[in-house]
């Protein structure tokens, strides 16, 4: 595990849902900093997001990058209520990483995006920023079930878009897969 290019040691796997793309991992130096879930507020469409994450590793940031968007809709690919589309840029490497809205608030783990290109010889048509995160009712689901403690968010107000990407970056950290 990384952050700003510090070595935060290693991760180990205690638990995961290969089906919803979710696992608990618990690192050598536990980060001080978390976020709390959104829980009984429903996500409504055209809503405001933010992700944070390290796409592209290597190629991008290193410290991470910010990207804003809106919820496009309430499903995923074939109607898939597990997830909520979003248009917020993600890349390679966004797997996993956080979801907020503008309370800095989870309402999602990043799960892919759409393939353009087999979409592309489908239709004739390149789709832009059609992007894919499992609620945080799932989230919350896999977390209870494997006896992991979590928060709910109980503040609603909006916070500027730069504490928000402070906060995600400060409970965010890069993850190095080796085998």
């Amino acid at each position: 595990m990384r952050k700003h290019d510090a070595d935060l040691g290693r991760a180990r796997l205690f638990a995961q849902n290969r089906g919803d793309d979710l696992a608990e991992l618990r690192a050598e130096k536990p980060s001080d900093s978390y976020l709390k879930l959104r829980i009984g507020i429903p996500v409504k469409p055209t809503e405001s997001v933010r992700v944070f994450g390290y796409p592209l590793a290597g190629a991008l940031s290193s410290s991470g990058n910010t990207t804003l968007g809106n919820v496009a809709a309430l499903v995923g690919l074939g109607d898939d209520s597990r997830y909520i589309q979003i248009s917020a840029s993600v890349q390679p490497g966004n797997s996993g990483d956080p979801v907020l809205d503008e309370a800095s608030r989870l309402i999602g783990v990043i799960k892919g995006k759409l393939d353009a290109l087999k979409v592309a010889r489908i239709t004739g048509d390149i789709p832009q920023n059609v992007n894919f995160a499992i609620r945080a009712s799932m989230v919350a689901n896999f977390l209870e079930a494997n006896r992991v403690a979590y928060e709910v968010a109980s503040n609603s107000a909006t916070l500027p878009n730069t504490q928000q990407a402070e906060r995600a970056e400060a409970a965010s950290v890069q993850l190095e897969c080796r085998k």
